[in-house]
């Protein structure tokens, strides 16, 4: 990704001369793109039935971006990450006596509105438009769901007295950073690259049942910190 940006900022730098495109004070943009959230997971030993130990891990998804920002002055800005739902797989990796064993533990959907303020260093000067930004990030969690995989791991573990499970996830509140560039074509239409370093921790439950009674609980924290990336277009207003 770095490698990315300093590419886009050089393509930004030979565009700069040959538009007029600036942003200032009272100007509104919206950016729209695909934006992927690329989890860095890190998490507790999950202790399953009979010692057996596993941790999680969380895959990639992208969605549809909206992104509107507001220029406060010629310089800041405020900015509000908007999305589409993400949904994500989660996955049990066995560690010690099933190490190698991944299994398809359950899903999540979320929502991870951001809102950052922004220093645009050229403020009021036309041409390309690097950003950079720190906010709060509140991540919300639903339609969690336990894989049967997992269910029949339990299950097996048991003599088959786990027969379903219930997931939930505890919604975050964490620190955002950010960096970007807008790479403009015209006065009011831009090429936009991004990218955000959310801190999103949760706490997972997963509540094993025994013909509709809970037959056990499994309690750990899990650190998702995903890199959040957005490729799109962006229009002044």
């Amino acid at each position: 990704m770095n490698k990315l940006l300093y590419i886009t900022a050089a393509v930004a730098m030979a565009c700069a001369a040959s538009t007029g495109h600036s942003y200032e004070q009272g100007d509104w943009i919206l950016r729209v793109g695909a934006t992927t959230v690329s989890p860095d997971v890190d998490s507790d030993d999950i202790y399953l039935p009979t010692g057996l130990v596993a941790k999680a891990d969380v895959d990639d998804d992208t969605q549809l971006g909206i992104i509107p920002v507001y220029m406060v002055t010629d310089y800041f800005a405020v900015e509000v990450l908007a999305a589409t739902p993400f949904e994500h797989n989660i996955e049990a990796r066995g560690k010690g006596a099933i190490q190698g064993t991944n299994l398809d533990a359950g899903s999540t959907k979320q929502l991870p509105p951001t809102v950052s303020l922004q220093l645009y260093p050229r403020g009021g000067l036309s041409g390309w438009q690097p950003y950079l930004g720190v906010g709060v990030n509140y991540t919300t969690f639903f339609d969690e769901d336990v894989d049967n995989q997992l269910i029949g791991l339990l299950g097996s573990l048991t003599s088959g007295a786990v027969n379903g499970a219930d997931l939930d996830l505890d919604d975050s509140w964490g620190l955002a950073l950010q960096a970007g560039v807008d790479i403009p074509f015209d006065d009011h239409w831009a090429f936009n690259v991004g990218v955000w370093y959310l801190d999103i921790d949760t706490t997972a439950e997963i509540t094993a049942k025994a013909n509709g009674a809970t037959a056990a609980k499994v309690k750990f924290d899990v650190d998702i910190d995903p890199w959040v990336y957005n490729v799109g277009i962006a229009y002044k207003f």
